[in-house]
């Protein structure tokens, strides 16, 4: 079946400009976030406002992808829940954890690791055992990343470890998640959904006490701009929240978690080149190494995994075409 090889590749490479367009997303929140934290936000409070803004926005789009299927809904809502628990609460309240124990660079170095979490998973649970490249790209990506972050030096707590691994597991199961398919739901519900939850999960965090809650109505400096406060928290709620994933659900379904999981490696990538434009500051030679690392280990991984499947539907429509 021709079509289906050209409609496979044509997948893969829709899957890999989603990836793209989250790990940008994504990074674009750290000068964003930063410019709240200094106008007097805390860390709960951005991310709390921030996904709770994303998944309002995803609402109307998901209530259309739905058609009014309900009932799959119903059936799909344990794993809206755990993706709201999970990758979108749990990761950000076990990160805000470890880093009251951690340096910044190394908690993000642990967390990032959910690659090879995944990898593991995969071979283990899946017997999905991984190709040689796939191994030389994680050796070669990870080591990128530790370049990028330089993660040397500052404290270290055991317990400050075991929260940043608590953040990679729901990394790594925010890949794993995003790429079921089969009678999963529609991306953008998914992304609704989980944002909606973990929104609220984090605001009752904030309420009682369990993590230090704070908003302002500062004006925020980004980028060389004075901006009111709603314009960035805007911003940090639609591009980094409502688009990073939507777009990173659909890239894992194109892509599978494996290949998926080491795109995002390239978020890291994206927020050294994102903190020099908008922050001026400029990336350090190592880094820059590191960050041609990354990207020649995600092009290894790419490489050592196998052709990604339609989906049925997809199928279905192939057939119909060449019949």
């Amino acid at each position: 079946m021709p079509l289906l090889t050209h409609d496979n590749a044509a997948r893969s490479l829709s899957g890999l400009g989603f990836a793209a367009i989250s790990a940008v997303s994504f990074a674009l929140s750290g000068p964003i976030a930063g410019g709240l934290l200094d106008a007097g936000w805390s860390p709960a409070a951005a991310v709390a406002v921030r996904v709770l803004i994303g998944g309002s926005v995803l609402v109307p789009p998901a209530v259309v992808a739905l058609r009014g299927r309900w009932a799959q809904l119903r059936r799909q809502l344990p794993v809206l829940l755990l993706y709201g628990l999970g990758p979108v609460a749990g990761t950000q309240f076990a990160y805000f954890a470890a880093l009251r124990h951690l340096p910044v660079a190394v908690a993000l170095l642990i967390e990032y690791t959910s690659p090879i979490a995944v990898v593991a998973w995969l071979w283990l649970r899946h017997a999905q055992r991984p190709a040689a490249l796939t191994v030389g790209g994680a050796l070669l990506g990870m080591t990128g990343l530790v370049l990028v972050l330089d993660p040397g030096g500052g404290a270290f707590s055991w317990i400050g470890v075991g929260w940043a691994l608590l953040a990679m597991l729901g990394a790594a199961l925010y890949f794993l998640l995003s790429a079921r398919t089969g009678d999963a739901l529609p991306g953008v519900v998914l992304a609704a959904g989980a944002l909606l939850t973990g929104g609220v999960v984090l605001l009752l965090a904030g309420l009682v006490g369990v993590l230090p809650f704070t908003v302002t109505a500062a004006t925020v400096a980004l980028g060389g701009a004075v901006l009111p406060w709603w314009v960035p928290v805007l911003a940090l709620g639609v591009v980094t929240a409502a688009l990073s994933y939507a777009t990173g659900i659909e890239a894992a379904r194109r892509l599978g978690a494996r290949l998926a999981s080491f795109c995002g490696l390239a978020e890291v990538v994206a927020a050294v080149v994102l903190a020099w434009l908008l922050l001026g500051q400029v990336p350090r030679p190592v880094q820059l190494v590191g960050a041609a690392l990354v990207l020649a280990g995600v092009a290894l991984v790419k490489l050592g995994e196998p052709e990604p499947a339609a989906a049925p539907a997809e199928i279905a429509e192939i057939t119909a075409r060449e019949r």
